[in-house]
């Protein structure tokens, strides 16, 4: 006889199966990416069908089955998806954060325990209401890609390593670069941007929330641009958050090429 086994995680995504039944993409805490069928819960009568929708974080059993496994339980363990759903910046801060961990969870059933965590703590962040949501996003981006291996380099030149800070900035050759390294097609961040980037990769809040709308705008472009390169691909909630973000902070460049 097969096992049911237990985990948390968060609803990643959900899509529709047959007439009844959902096809439901958690993050789990031991188990990493699971895709599981969630049968009945579009039906008014289904039990658990609410707590499976995204953002929640939810503790889950699991039958194992041929090609899918099946939920059998669920539990509520925090209802994130609450306060989200009833904020558009928030909301979609929080669907870049559940699409970019899709991406990077490509392997079913490989742990990813800190990635798991980063999630878990940024979608409570979002939900607690306490802290800018773009600044929360740019937190969570910028630590899943350090995560990942793809941490861009800020305190030092990415080429060659000398301390920093220095000027240029480039994405494709991963992050800031000395005068002797940069390469064209570099931009120019003010020295509040690198700074803000370090508090938010270090946690530093204090910092962070002390910096200038049009600080957190050119950072949030640098960050995006770096994540993208790397996913190779756009993440398709990403920019209904940047629209929200220049129409808070107005226009302008991220700075000048060269």
């Amino acid at each position: 006889m097969v096992n049911l086994y237990r985990d948390t995680g968060v609803v990643l995504r959900t899509h529709k199966l047959g007439e009844a039944d959902r096809i439901v993409t958690l993050l789990t805490k031991r188990h990493g990416k699971v895709r599981a069928v969630a049968k009945g819960v579009r039906r008014t009568s289904s039990r658990f069908g609410a707590r499976l929708e995204p953002f929640g974080h939810v503790d889950v059993q699991f039958y194992p089955g041929r090609s899918l496994d099946v939920i059998t339980q669920v539990e509520t363990v925090d209802a994130f998806a609450l306060p989200l759903v009833a904020d558009y910046q928030r909301y979609t801060a929080a669907s870049a954060i559940a699409e970019t961990a899709d991406r990077l969870s490509a392997e079913e059933g490989e742990p990813v325990m800190k990635l798991y965590l980063l999630v878990v703590g940024a979608l409570r962040a979002l939900a607690g209401g306490q802290r800018d949501a773009s600044l929360v996003l740019d937190a969570f981006f910028l630590r899943a890609m350090a995560y990942a291996g793809w941490a861009p380099a800020i305190t030092e030149c990415a080429r060659c390593g000398l301390p920093g800070p220095h000027a240029a900035f480039n994405v494709a050759a991963g992050g800031s670069m000395c005068p002797d390294c940069r390469i064209a097609g570099s931009v120019h961040p003010a020295p509040e941007v690198l700074t803000l980037l370090e508090a938010l990769l270090q946690g530093e809040w204090a910092v962070a929330e002390s910096s200038p709308g049009i600080t957190r705008r050119d950072a949030s472009g640098l960050v995006a641009a770096h994540l993208q390169w790397h996913l190779e691909r756009q993440l398709r909630s990403l920019p209904l958050v940047e629209r929200r973000a220049r129409e808070a902070a107005g226009p302008g460049p991220v700075g000048s090429a060269g």
